[in-house]
């Protein structure tokens, strides 16, 4: 792959332009692929949401199989289920291929998100930092080795960031590139709507650079930021128009799967119809929920899920989603930072990771959904972590700097080593072995 080292969208006081990490990211990812892929199988059961969505893959098997399907949990949209069914067909209605698809889909977003971080920032050490951070943030981690929506969507979105930021740094390839961000975009709304707010930042970044770059035929215009050569009306259709077509897409499959007592939702009401009964699905999801928690309770960590705490396999094993509690609460002051530092230097990597953060927390800070759940801080926290990188990067510059900038990482792999246990499903010694671990009562 051909990698450009300048952007079209330069800072002010841009970092010294360094060869390409790919090599080192291709080498942590394979390392992310071989710890998230050991004992994927283990639990051997469903556990958390997986007895939501596995049960909806089986109708596309069973679809496939005998020409009818039931069309289950009609809340989310289909392609994430698709996907899961896809692993299912593979290999087996099993553990393994209930999670070959999700595990793949991790390994892919932990790719996806550090050539991002590369297209976007050029900084060399921000992106080894930003692998060892996300490797060992615990979010993508956990969400890698279960088969939820969650991680097929973050994958997506991922890939869209890469392919969005590759087209701003190398021109020469922008309109194929915006045509896979198009593409990843349709794949993320199709696997959940948390994607929705993300899912028009590209769109509107494009507008707002072009606007900005002064031309007087702004909509025919091919020259100027952030992609040169590439109509705004044209990357209204990469941007706009193809996200909508394959999400639209992914519904295909569902005019075959039928309700008890009526014939397909999809085909009786159509596509808007079928959205009208998922909003409404999806606010009726009103009920108090013993692992609820609000937005503030996910900036300070302090209240966990317990995906799985029971004897199984043999032994009592556990899952708990929190966050790392080290770098969770050191990317606060970095997203501070990068925010500021990014507005005085003109650092769009810097100022893309605050803001992607803020964009992605904020539909659930408005959201008329009161039932939320940690989980809903995966994709914020992976901003959260970049800023973390980027803020790492530049305390090199300070006395001492490079020993801290180095040891935030190092110590977020120590907290991780620590954690590994209760988040991994290990064998545990006995059944209040979690105490070990939970040490703020909201991880009880």
């Amino acid at each position: 792959m051909a990698e450009a080292h300048a952007s079209p969208l330069p800072a002010a006081n841009p970092p010294l332009r360094l060869r390409d990490p790919l090599a080192w990211v291709a080498a942590l990812t394979g390392l992310f692929a071989l710890l998230t892929g050991w004992r994927l199988a283990t639990p051997s059961i469903l556990y958390f949401d997986e007895v939501h969505y596995v049960p909806a893959a089986r109708e596309f098997l069973a679809l496939i199989k005998t020409g009818a399907g039931y069309y289950s949990n009609r809340e989310h949209p289909l392609f994430g289920k698709e996907l899961i069914a896809l692993g299912m067909w593979l290999l087996g209605d099993a553990p393994l291929g209930w999670r070959i698809v999700p595990w793949l889909c991790g390994v892919l977003a932990f790719f996806a998100a550090l050539r991002a971080m590369w297209h976007a920032s050029h900084d060399r050490f921000a992106c080894i930092a930003f692998a060892v951070l996300l490797a060992t943030g615990f979010h993508l981690f956990i969400h890698t080795r279960i088969a939820m929506l969650d991680i097929i969507m973050v994958a997506s979105l991922a890939v869209a960031a890469w392919q969005f930021a590759a087209a701003c740094a190398q021109p020469e390839q922008g309109r194929w590139r915006l045509a896979l961000t198009g593409l990843a975009i349709g794949c993320a709304l199709g696997a959940k709507w948390n994607a929705i707010p993300l899912a028009v930042v590209p769109g509107i970044a494009f507008f707002i650079a072009r606007a900005f770059a002064g031309r007087r035929r702004l909509l025919w215009s091919r020259r100027g930021a952030p992609v040169p050569g590439v109509t705004l009306i044209e990357a209204f259709v990469w941007l706009g128009i193809v996200p909508l077509a394959v999400y639209a897409a992914s519904f295909v499959p569902g005019y075959w799967l039928a309700t008890p007592f009526h014939p397909s939702p999809l085909a009786e009401r159509g596509l808007i119809g079928l959205h009208a009964e998922m909003f409404e699905l999806q606010s009726q999801l009103k009920t108090t929920h013993r692992y609820m928690s609000t937005w503030p309770q996910w900036l300070l960590n302090t209240r966990g899920i317990w995906y799985l705490y029971e004897p199984i396999d043999g032994a009592q094993r556990g899952v708990l989603l929190i966050g790392n509690p080290l770098t969770m609460l050191l990317g606060l002051p970095a997203l501070v930072w990068c925010l500021w530092a990014g507005a005085l230097r003109r650092d769009w990597a810097r100022l893309g990771a605050g803001i992607g953060y803020g964009v992605s927390l904020g539909l659930w800070v408005i959201a008329p959904k009161p039932t939320q759940f940690y989980y809903h801080y995966f994709v914020p926290s992976i901003f959260l972590l970049a800023a973390l990188a980027l803020a790492c990067s530049d305390l090199r510059r300070l006395p001492y700097g490079k020993w801290l900038s180095w040891g935030i990482p190092a110590a977020s792999a120590a907290v991780f080593a620590w954690f590994f246990p209760i988040i991994s499903a290990l064998p545990l010694a006995r059944p209040n072995s979690y105490l070990v671990w939970t040490w703020l009562d909201g991880w009880k």
